[in-house]
């Protein structure tokens, strides 16, 4: 039996923001969680979000103060491009702590653990060099955003 349980969320970049929580709330009856707008890498406004699917997955869409080039998808198989990383889900902090576990080993990761408030993950990259995290959802109703966020260092 796998320690994950699905999907947690997938992160994306999109040009307006307005429009694609639209309609992601209209076609799906998606609800959107959270709709931060925080200071960006390098200067102006990022903008993201956490739309909630049902079943404890989200979208966690990006618009960036400036265009990456990467906002665009395609319906071409192998040039889709506007998916920044997948983050898979666990239940509970004893599961994150034994993939924690697991991928510092397989030194697939720091094994740092970043608190969000609302969400907990840990960051790792797979052997292709993809970026991708395990997270869970905790029971705060407030996401903090990146200045704010917690670190919760591996002990050596």
């Amino acid at each position: 039996m796998p320690v994950t349980v699905g999907a947690h969320h997938l992160t994306l970049f999109t040009h307006d923001m307005d429009r694609f929580i639209r309609f992601y709330e209209e076609i799906f009856d998606a609800e959107t969680k959270f709709d931060l707008s925080e200071p960006g890498p390098g200067g102006g406004t990022l903008r993201h979000s956490l739309i909630d699917f049902g079943g404890g997955f989200a979208l966690h869409p990006f618009q960036m103060p400036e265009p990456t080039g990467y906002e665009d998808g395609s319906m071409q198989m192998g040039k889709r491009g506007h998916i920044d990383h997948l983050a898979l889900k666990v239940h509970d902090e004893e599961c994150l702590q034994e993939v924690r576990r697991r991928l510092v080993k397989a030194s697939a990761s720091d094994g740092t653990i970043t608190d969000f408030g609302a969400v907990r993950l840990v960051t790792f990259k797979d052997p292709d060099g993809m970026e991708g995290e395990v997270a869970r959802w905790t029971d705060s109703k407030r996401v903090l955003g990146f200045e704010e966020r917690k670190r919760e260092l591996w002990p050596d």
